[in-house]
């Protein structure tokens, strides 16, 4: 049963009452929406002009309606829609329609993703929000991103990246997973790491803009800038840790960009979020200490009491949104453990 659902600005129809599958007839996930209302928030505080934007797994069409009814019309100068359903050109037909969006700065597709893009002359942006793994698209996704043009990777089979299926993770990702407190953040990092791989491949630097895990996913934006020096710089960052890995050992973040979210953002659970990344962003530091990892068997200090400390002492640090019993610092283990006997 299709029932109308708004989103943003937007509204659609989309099923009530079932469970979430990509089997579904008119595919929506309502678990989503925040991950729709960060990339909206992200090119606004881009503000790029008259962008080409793809969604080649568009389902609904929620994604490129509300890019066309919350971005300034300046920025945007077409949304191409494509999804293989065979009930896409009907569905998302209706979705326009329902949303007054004429066909001016408008595309609609129906075929295979990987070919709708390399059928393409290219994009400004380009979303890859698939149900699973992103590892199909990601190569036609790097050929058909313009100079300076924003990549948005999503994936959802985190039980491979974060090591419960360390054979999974090697065969999709190339990379040793980890599985202990560290998990989400170095599952994020190899995931950054196999896409700039694909990247390298066409003497594309892709360089981390934004990233967070949240849910049942990892997302991450990245920037594209075509020049093979700089896609070096980008190979060079990637690092074993221990046993595991390679992964990506740069920064996750642009702060300049975060900080330029948070101003926009007008939803208190969204700012929060986009707060407590502002934070990790300026520690600079990669992994983070798990207080109960650290204190097992002892009395775990007040977290927010640990990070006053460490602040007092020089040093900088936060909470981080991988983990809720964790601090991001950038001191060193046997130092911080020094300054807690102490």
């Amino acid at each position: 049963m299709l029932k109308v659902i708004a989103e943003g600005k937007a509204r659609i129809k989309a099923p009530v009452g079932e469970k979430i599958s990509a089997g579904l007839p008119v595919f929506y996930n309502p678990v989503m929406k925040f991950n729709r209302d960060i990339s909206v928030l992200l090119l606004k505080a881009l503000g790029r002009k008259k962008m080409r934007i793809a969604d080649p797994l568009a389902a609904t069409g929620v994604r490129g309606i509300r890019f066309l009814l919350e971005l300034p019309k300046a920025m945007v100068e077409t949304v191409c829609f494509n999804d293989n359903d065979k009930e896409f050109k009907k569905n998302i037909a209706g979705n326009l329609k329902l949303n007054r969006i004429g066909k001016a700065r408008v595309s609609v597709s129906n075929e295979d993703a990987n070919l709708f893009l390399l059928k393409s002359s290219g994009f400004d942006y380009i979303d890859i929000d698939p149900f699973g793994t992103p590892n199909p698209f990601l190569d036609a996704a790097v050929r058909r991103i313009g100079r300076g043009g924003i990549i948005a990777v999503t994936a959802t089979d985190t039980s491979a990246l974060c090591g419960a299926f360390p054979a999974a993770c090697i065969r999709k990702y190339w990379a040793v997973p980890v599985n202990n407190e560290q998990m989400y953040e170095f599952g994020l990092r190899i995931l950054i790491r196999k896409v700039q791989l694909i990247g390298s491949q066409y003497g594309k630097a892709l360089l981390p803009l934004f990233s967070y895990t949240k849910d049942h996913y990892m997302r991450v934006f990245f920037r594209s800038e075509k020049a093979k020096s700089a896609a070096d710089e980008i190979l060079n960052q990637h690092r074993m840790f221990g046993r595991a890995g390679p992964a990506w050992h740069g920064s996750l973040w642009d702060a300049k960009l975060v900080s330029a979210m948070l101003k926009l953002a007008k939803d208190r659970e969204t700012a929060k979020f986009l707060r407590l990344i502002k934070d990790e962003s300026l520690v600079g530091a990669v992994g983070y200490y798990d207080l109960h990892t650290i204190f097992a068997g002892k009395k775990i200090p007040q977290k927010q009491d640990l990070i006053a400390l460490l602040r007092r002492k020089g040093y900088i640090a936060s909470e981080t949104h991988f983990l809720g019993t964790a601090v991001r610092s950038n001191i060193g283990l046997k130092e911080l453990l020094r300054l807690i006997r102490h």
